[in-house]
């Protein structure tokens, strides 16, 4: 289990909602979780097997680095960007602890993009 807490060097660095699909999302500084469901409010939530994405800060960075330096988080429409995580190398099945309460399952790796990005 991956725990991001006060006490581990992994952290989340952006919470990110959209009312709708298809646009990036925006930053909030906290959002409620609803078990089963995914995020209070966002777009991508439901009942479904990807309703919480995450991507790695280092991942949005290696994009700035090829020339999109005004890349933000929510910028790919994730919900929450972690820094300090393997994100990338996740297996399906691993258990992501944000806080006391919080346990998110990874079901899926990647997600395919509708504009060939």
């Amino acid at each position: 289990m991956i725990q991001i807490n006060k006490e581990n060097a992994g952290r989340v660095c952006a919470i990110s909602v959209s009312k709708k699909k298809g646009i990036p999302k925006s930053n909030v500084h906290e959002a409620f979780l609803i078990e089963d469901h995914g995020i209070d409010g966002d777009a991508h939530a439901g009942k479904w097997h990807r309703q919480v994405s995450f991507l790695a800060l280092e991942s949005i960075q290696k994009m700035r680095d090829k020339g999109m330096p005004r890349l933000r988080p929510g910028a790919f429409a994730e919900n929450i960007t972690t820094e300090f995580i393997d994100i990338p190398h996740l297996k399906i099945g691993s258990k992501v602890k944000i806080g006391e309460e919080t346990e998110l399952e990874i079901t899926q790796i990647g997600k395919e993009s509708h504009t060939k990005c």
